[in-house]
């Protein structure tokens, strides 16, 4: 999401515990080599008629008995959630909550990640864990692909209390639970969620608790605030233009288990690596092309004026970064990939830490045709590098497309804002990219 900006003159809270990581040298976006999608979601639109929903963000669920009966369990907003089977045919929408009054919030479904393994007591089960934005809460649903109504059901703790709010009145300003990552801790076994809060710089590190009824609930064990102003080289401080109040928000997150490392993409700065349990300094790997430049924001336009480039930014993303996901190679390496929702691209970047997560290289997913288009605007993504049945022998990347095309009318013949996922087969994006 693009949120608007403003320059806040608030008390710098530098990274002085911070680290720039040196970028390579990308190609020119415009150079990026381009691969097409298999095939896309139903459109979904947000408006009254479409139940308000507007797709976001997408995890894939392989089944490792039938991995052709894998699924994709994705976020729709107000429209809640919806499962995909490969063919990107729905299999189960799951509305989101309804606001407890006329007055308040409606449910709102933002993020979602999965924890494989979680003890229940009837077992371990895989769940998939919700950011309900319009509620500030958590919802987690066990993945049951036999199951006759439908592979997810709610197993949500009826005592799940809201993440950051204090109370409903504090929910209904929508400063809440924004992005999430699941993450496993290896040495204790204990799961977690880390959560993003909208519109402001918090994540907070939550523990999944399963009760003894066979519902999950959380608590909260830490937060972490990332810097919401910058000290530059030539002295100034600078923060990304939005309204005022806003400060620079994180949504996408991912977490690599083989070191518990988190990646957050703050949408207006770049992207953080931090440790997942939120205990050590962060690095910043790689900044968008607007870090550093100086905006104004105008309350009659709702807009920002911006002033000129000094040159600080990065050279791969386009504000915002949006959705992140990492591919786990098979012999232990693998990329971060990241959204660059500004110019509608994709970037690569190494697991490694230890060159600081160089870039390896970007891409585009245009169309394929005068029905399936491409991904532009991108939100969310997901990417699994495992066999998945004929259909994605080689791995699959999910993507949401923010402007779905051929575009459709309503009955005045105004364009609706229509929004889905494209399925693309990951074996042709590496041989494209050539990392």
């Amino acid at each position: 999401m693009r949120p608007r900006h403003v320059v806040r003159t608030a008390a710098l809270a530098a990274a002085a515990s911070s680290t720039l990581v040196a970028a390579n040298l990308p190609a020119p976006a415009a150079d990026l080599p381009v691969v097409t999608p298999a095939s896309e979601t139903p459109a979904v639109f947000d408006d009254e008629d479409g139940g308000n929903a507007n797709a976001d963000d997408p995890a894939i669920w392989r089944n490792a008995a039938r991995p052709g009966r894998s699924l994709v369990i994705a976020t729709v907003k107000e429209g809640g959630l919806r499962v995909f089977d490969l063919n990107a045919h729905q299999v189960q929408s799951i509305p989101a909550p309804r606001p407890r009054t006329n007055d308040d919030a409606p449910g709102r479904f933002n993020n979602v990640d999965l924890v494989s393994g979680l003890t229940l007591p009837t077992g371990r089960a895989d769940v998939a864990v919700v950011s309900d934005r319009g509620n500030d809460r958590l919802r987690i649903y066990r993945i049951d692909p036999s199951r006759p109504g439908g592979p997810l059901t709610d197993i949500t703790s009826p005592s799940a209390a809201p993440v950051f709010s204090a109370d409903q009145s504090e929910i209904n300003e929508q400063r809440t639970a924004y992005g999430i990552a699941t993450w496993k801790d290896r040495a204790t076994g204990r799961s977690y969620a880390l959560v993003s809060r909208r519109n402001e710089t918090r994540i907070a590190l939550l523990e999944l608790r399963p009760a003894a009824d066979g519902t999950v609930g959380y608590r909260k064990i830490r937060t972490l605030d990332l810097p919401g102003t910058f000290r530059l080289p030539n002295g100034a401080s600078w923060a990304p233009c939005g309204e005022p109040g806003e400060f620079p928000q994180v949504e996408g997150m991912v977490v690599d288990p083989a070191n518990g490392m988190l990646y957050a993409g703050q949408e207006d700065v770049g992207i953080w690596r931090l440790r997942a349990d939120l205990t050590a300094a962060s690095t910043l790997v790689d900044k968008v092309k607007e870090y550093g430049v100086p905006g104004v924001y105008d309350e009659s336009t709702e807009e920002c004026t911006f002033g000129t480039d000094p040159g600080y930014g990065g050279e791969r993303l386009a504000a915002d970064v949006e959705g992140l996901t990492l591919l786990e190679g098979s012999d232990g390496d693998g990329y971060l990939f990241a959204s660059s929702q500004g110019d509608d691209t994709f970037a690569l970047y190494s697991r490694e830490t230890e060159d600081g997560n160089a870039y390896e290289g970007g891409f585009r997913v245009v169309a394929a045709d005068t029905v399936l288009d491409g991904s532009e605007e991108c939100d969310g993504a997901a990417v699994l590098d495992a066999p998945l049945g004929r259909l994605y022998p080689r791995g699959l990347l999910v993507l949401q497309d923010g402007h779905d095309t051929p575009a459709v009318t309503d009955g005045q013949g105004r364009e609706r804002e229509s929004t889905g996922f494209k399925f693309v087969d990951l074996g042709t994006v590496l041989e494209r990219v050539d990392p």
